[in-house]
This record gives structure tokens, C-alpha cells and sequence, in this order.
């Protein structure tokens, strides 16, 4: 999870200035998810199997030429509007489609192409930050998913996986938008209990730290606060004893 986290800070820092999203770009993401050199796939052999009957499903394209030559095509769809006119969240959507089937990395790619789908939205002012968690709905209807994937490459037919795609991002961004609601009401929450009951050590600092990470610890304290491990170690046992951490 931390691997991602840093992967889509750093495709958002690369994207949000000049709304291209590069093939550099998509390298440098799947080296930070997957913490390797390894690119583009350079060998045969890789296919997509049916994970319960262990079947093939799906054999992407495997000569690394004609890999990165649809790459090259990819990237040019993704940043050249005059090659499609169609709204860009239906355009996310076949874009989606177009990494996952090509496939390009040994490992990664589930999520890298739902890293690529926050960027192009970025890349067209539909979001300002990298707050649309699309992987969340994409594993809780993994079935319908893959399905529907497949169902594009065998018939050509897209409506079904559109509206699958377009459904997500709906039901994804209300998610958003009441978990952005209770963490601010929670941080409020937070800030009240700790200027009132441990004033000595309150700060915003304090408080963006407890909220910044999943979790905290003494290190993350000294780091934000800059105090001494001592004085970090007081302060996250004063919260505990608040019943603020565990």
C-alpha cells in the first residue's frame, strides 16, 4: 500500500503541471510499485489465466517490439484529444481497457492502469487531487471486472464495460466524498479533545501527523514535530492514555 501511495504522489507531481501523462511517466509508476528495472516486457510467455480453473483466458501481445510500438499509440491516445471526442470519463474507461490488454509489464499492471485512470482524469481537470480510489470498487467486482474485459476483446462489444467503468467512478466518488466528510469531522473531533484535555503538547502539527499516516509511531512524531525521541515517545503515550490511539 505504501508503494502505491508514493507511486500515485509522484505520477500526480509529474502530471498535474503540463497535463501529459508520458510513457516515462507509466515506467517510472510501475517501478515504484513493483520496486524494480524491469520495464517493458521483454520475453514470451507471459498469459492471463482463469485463477480458480487455472484456463488461459487471454494471451496479450508478446514480441517486446510490437509491446512498445502500442505503447507509443497508447500514450499518443491518451494526450492528443484530437484522436477521440468522446467525454473523458468514457475515454478513461477505454483507456483502461487498452493497458490492461496490453499488458506491458511482467507485474503491476492492475495497478498501474488504476493509477492511470486518476492521472488522465487529472490531466482533464476532472480532479484536482488523486482522491478517486478506483481500486476499491475494481476488487470488490473483480468477477464482473475481468468478465467484462474479456467480453470487449472476444466481441468487440463495449457498452457493458463502459457503463461498468462509469458506475464506478460514480459510486466511488460519493465513497469520496463522505470519507473527505467524516475524516474532517474527526480531525475536528480530535483537535477539540486535544487542546482541552492535553494543551501541553497540543499542536497542528500534532494533529496532521496522527491523520497524515494509516498509523504513527515515535519516529514519524520526531520527524513532523521535531522533537526528541523522549518527547515523542511522552506524546504518543498521552494520546494512548486519552484513548485517541491504541
Amino acid at each position: 500500500m505504501q508503494n502505491y501511495a508514493t507511486a500515485l504522489r509522484e505520477g500526480f507531481e509529474a502530471v498535474r503541471r503540463n497535463k501529459i501523462l508520458s510513457l516515462g511517466h507509466i515506467l517510472r509508476i510501475q517501478q515504484e510499485l513493483e520496486q524494480n528495472n524491469a520495464g517493458l516486457r521483454r520475453l514470451p510467455g507471459t498469459t492471463l489465466k482463469n485463477a480458480k480453473t487455472g484456463a488461459t483466458v487471454y494471451i496479450p501481445p508478446q514480441h517486446p517490439d510490437q509491446i512498445e510500438h502500442l505503447m507509443h499509440n497508447f500514450v499518443l491516445y491518451i494526450n492528443d484529444d484530437e484522436l477521440s471526442d468522446v467525454d473523458p470519463l468514457i475515454k478513461m474507461a477505454i483507456i483502461h481497457y487498452q493497458f490492461e490488454s496490453i499488458h506491458p509489464f511482467y507485474d503491476g499492471n492492475g495497478r498501474t492502469g488504476r493509477i492511470i485512470n486518476i492521472l488522465y482524469l487529472v490531466c482533464k481537470d476532472l480532479l484536482q487531487l488523486p482522491v478517486l480510489y478506483l481500486s476499491r470498487y475494481v476488487v470488490e467486482n473483480k468477477a464482473d471486472y475481468y468478465r467484462l474485459l474479456q467480453h470487449v476483446r472476444d466481441t468487440g462489444e463495449w457498452e457493458a464495460w463502459l457503463l461498468f467503468m462509469l458506475k464506478g467512478v460514480e459510486e466511488t466518488a460519493k465513497q469520496t466524498i463522505e470519507m473527505v466528510k467524516s475524516i474532517n469531522l474527526l480531525m475536528q473531533q480530535y483537535k477539540k479533545r486535544i487542546r482541552t484535555d492535553l494543551p501541553k503538547i497540543y499542536s497542528q502539527d500534532l494533529l496532521n501527523n496522527l491523520f497524515k499516516h494509516p498509523y504513527t509511531k515515535i519516529e514519524f512524531v520526531m520527524k513532523d514535530l521535531m522533537l526528541e525521541r523522549k518527547a515523542a515517545a511522552r506524546y504518543l503515550n498521552a494520546l494512548a492514555d486519552l484513548g485517541l490511539l491504541q
